[in-house]
């Protein structure tokens, strides 16, 4: 039985329910039937790439492109291991496999504050689906809450046993609270009807594939800079986030998945910036002629955000590799092919 990483009582866990038959076949191993919500988008894209280099594993994505785009799993249309389905988790879904990443849910501002009521129900009804399917075929299910949990947070660095300093009816709540409940959710399946679930609370990440204007602020930089646009820096540039390169965040998902701990478990990189210290570097590294402006900030915008990641440590063997400074070029070379502005270098 999986062991509890934190602070969910584990005590009335039901042992899990059976996984299909063919998990236990004594003359052939079937392959692993894998479904990643949200796999069209930034991080599950990744995930599919890494998971489809596994000649077991077999990969079905569902998403509605409401953030996602076709273009960032184009290489795996028509591989027979490979499997698309335009599909919004609001509604159910009947398929056969045996884990269940659950990444489906806009993850930026602009996404979530433009349909707040769709961004609860994602969390909220999609995240039922999914444990209604994780039940059903006895599948283990890793659903990817996140730092927002933590709200803008009094204690910091941020440990998975703090729970929280949140705002349940700010513009932001749709995706916080939802996630929180979402998090509720997994443990009372996994308490009441023995789901193996794992959850991961992930902090910023950056890389390759990030909508070109989604809000979020590596993103905003880079683009700014690539166009020759001031840098706009939210007031006071004081505040503080911690940003995981999306290579690391994809190994910490697929480490936690393969274990034996439900979580949850932060997976982030402790490396902590100011928004300033951030706008400085994207204006070294891409473009030193650009300004760097301050801007209104937004409701509710945290104040502090760095991830204790001892229990990622520990449990999982997992800390980040990748250094801001080394991962930046990389998203730039990626944004650049896709506005169609070479470098000057």
């Amino acid at each position: 039985m999986a062991k509890q990483a934190s602070n969910g009582d584990n005590q009335s866990a039901k042992p899990p329910p059976i996984p299909s038959p063919l998990r236990f076949s004594k003359f052939f191993q079937t392959n692993m039937r894998i479904l990643v919500t949200g796999g069209a988008g930034f991080i599950g894209s990744h995930l599919v790439d890494k998971l489809m280099e596994n000649e077991k594993n077999e990969v079905i994505v569902a998403d509605n492109y409401f953030t996602g785009s076709k273009d960032n799993i184009r290489k795996w249309i028509g591989h027979p291991r490979f499997e698309l389905i335009r599909h919004d988790v609001t509604e159910t879904l009947l398929v056969e496999v045996d884990q269940i990443y659950h990444l489906a849910c806009p993850a930026s501002p602009i996404f979530y504050k433009y349909n707040p009521v769709k961004t609860i129900k994602t969390n909220v009804i999609g995240t039922l689906n999914m444990l209604g399917l994780a039940k059903r075929v006895g599948a283990r299910i890793l659903l990817t809450s996140t730092s927002e949990v933590y709200g803008d947070p009094l204690v910091h660095p941020q440990e998975e046993s703090y729970c929280g300093n949140v705002n349940p009816i700010g513009v932001r709540s749709c995706y916080d609270e939802g996630k929180r409940v979402a998090e509720t959710l997994m443990f009372d399946y996994h308490r009441q009807h023995g789901v193996e679930i794992r959850i991961a609370r992930i902090f910023n990440t950056y890389g390759p594939r990030m909508n070109i204007d989604d809000g979020r602020v590596v993103s905003n930089f880079i683009a700014q800079a690539i166009r020759g646009e001031a840098l706009t820096v939210q007031s006071p540039g004081t505040q503080t986030r911690s940003f995981c390169y999306v290579s690391d965040m994809v190994d910490g998902l697929m480490r936690l998945m393969e274990g034996d701990n439900t979580g949850p478990i932060n997976i982030g990189n402790p490396g902590e910036f100011t928004m300033l210290e951030l706008a400085e570097n994207v204006k070294e590294l891409i473009n030193p002629d650009v300004k760097i402006s301050m801007v209104e900030n937004t409701p509710d915008d945290p104040r502090q955000r760095k991830p204790n990641i001892t229990k990622a440590k520990e449990l999982l063997g997992w800390e980040p590799k990748i250094k801001l400074r080394d991962g930046l070029p990389l998203m730039e070379e990626d944004f650049r092919s896709r506005l169609g502005v070479p470098s000057k270098k």
